[in-house]
């Protein structure tokens, strides 16, 4: 599959005639273009237990360098050898230019599991970039839905604590997507730290952006009486707990009306769903 999609890309893959080479570990740098930031050392301790009992099966694949060899596939594999404290591993030196690189690199990595939304959505921007590619051009040579991309791609709009949040799992994507709704970056970092903090699910997370987007609404001019700001608070506090209860799929109904003296809601829940 990779191969396909490498020539998708105007990348043209080498036949099985590709010598492999022990090349010293020692020698080895790894690539600008990797998009995975984060990597799992619970896995790279299995992967270091494979090496030890089978060795290098699959040889990584580089390129000469600045008189190194940089590597363009099999990172892990590198980190895992390196961490063995081998001398050598098994590698096919091909000729790319940074394009192909960059493109082979991010492939790669796609195709994997473990990337991160943001890394993936990173590796999205970069494979646009490289390629001239329009977000549904880049879909159609993945296989993915046009949205599956814009809906990665515009997790890079968050501020840069949201996205760390997510590379460290933190937080989950649908976590992160409630945020774009939001408006002011102040009030998403304010969110953030609720979900972190008080382990918010993602619909207590809808409720809670909901609320804060209410709050954010301008007030009806030809209201006679102003709130004070306890008494906006507890109308809102009330209705974000409706909210979050009505996220669950109770078919809540309510009824708000504005005396003058007092506000009114009344909330009708039914005995049975």
């Amino acid at each position: 599959m990779k191969e396909q999609l490498s020539k998708l890309f105007g990348i043209a893959e080498k036949n099985n005639q590709d010598e492999i080479k022990q090349i010293p570990v020692a020698e080895i740098v790894t690539s600008p273009y990797q998009p995975r930031t984060i990597f799992d050392d619970e896995k790279i301790d299995e992967l270091c237990q494979t090496i030890k009992t089978h060795g290098v099966i699959q040889p990584i694949v580089v390129r000469m360098r600045n008189g190194k060899y940089e590597i363009i596939a099999g990172e892990r594999r590198w980190r895992a050898v390196t961490r063995l404290g081998l001398d050598t591993i098994p590698a096919i030196v091909r000729e790319f230019n940074d394009s192909q690189a960059a493109s082979i690199a991010l492939i790669e990595n796609l195709q994997r599991e473990g990337l991160t939304s943001i890394e993936e959505a990173v590796a999205y921007q970069k494979l646009m970039d490289l390629h001239s590619l329009t977000q549904e051009s880049l879909a159609q040579r993945l296989g993915k839905s046009q949205s599956t991309i814009a809906n990665k791609i515009r997790l890079l709009n968050l501020p840069e604590s949201v996205k760390l949040a997510l590379m460290e799992r933190q937080i989950t994507e649908r976590h992160a997507r409630a945020l774009l709704s939001l408006d002011s970056e102040e009030l998403q970092l304010k969110v953030l730290n609720d979900i972190i903090t008080k382990e918010l699910n993602v619909k207590q997370t809808e409720a809670r952006v909901a609320f804060y987007k209410e709050a954010m609404q301008p007030k009806n001019k030809s209201k006679r009486i102003s709130f004070t700001k306890d008494v906006r608070l507890a109308l809102n506090t009330i209705r974000q707990s409706i909210e979050m209860v009505s996220g669950t799929g109770m078919q809540i109904k309510t009824d708000e009306k504005d005396h003058e003296d007092h506000y009114e809601i009344v909330i009708k829940i039914p005995k049975r769903s």
